[in-house]
């Protein structure tokens, strides 16, 4: 059903529906089912639903809740909309870090900084994964994640039975042999 429903080939930031092909079978329904995750407007939840129409599936769904609409006008402004997909206000926000504040920015953006990403190159990077992501759609398998370090014990770790009876023993002869030691030398 990929190679009928393709979904929205340019971002715009548009509102995009899926409809169905005569002869052809429906598009894949779907509804978002956001659990406990808050619906403000501009939630990521709702850009993940963004990203899942412009897919090609069939999610029946508004403009109310994406970044761009203005509640007081009524109206929708695609170019915001199209500058959240693409990271603008992120790469909005490193230019501001980086101006007001150095080591702030080093320190919140260490990764991008490490990475070779700069303000102006996040529009590209995000077209890049999408074209890649249109490419070849299939999930990647992910890296065995390296164990992490052995966490340290600050209490004692716990005994099987065989062990607890022999250490109770030994504390026993222990404990006898002081007395006897201290009843002996009594004597003398």
């Amino acid at each position: 059903m990929d190679g009928i429903y393709g979904g929205c080939e340019e971002v715009t930031g548009e509102q995009y529906q899926v409809e169905s092909i005569d002869g052809q079978p429906g598009a894949f329904r779907c509804y978002l089912d956001v659990g406990l995750a808050r619906t403000t407007t501009g939630a990521r939840v709702f850009g993940a639903m963004k990203g899942a129409v412009d897919g090609g599936l069939d999610i029946p769904h508004g403009v109310k809740r994406f970044p761009g609409y203005d509640s007081e006008s009524k109206e929708f402004h695609a170019d915001v909309h199209r500058k959240h997909i693409f990271g603008q206000h992120v790469a909005d926000y490193m230019k501001l870090l980086q101006q007001d504040d150095d080591d702030a920015f080093k320190r919140q953006f260490a990764q991008y900084i490490k990475n070779g990403i700069t303000a102006d190159t996040v529009e590209t990077m995000y077209k890049k994964a999408h074209a890649a992501i249109r490419e070849n759609p299939e999930a990647l398998e992910k890296k065995e994640k390296v164990e992490p370090a052995k966490k340290k014990r600050w209490n004692r770790a716990k005994m099987s039975l065989k062990q607890h009876k022999d250490r109770v023993r030994q504390k026993k002869e222990a404990y006898l042999k002081k007395q006897a030691e201290g009843a002996g030398g009594d004597d003398e």
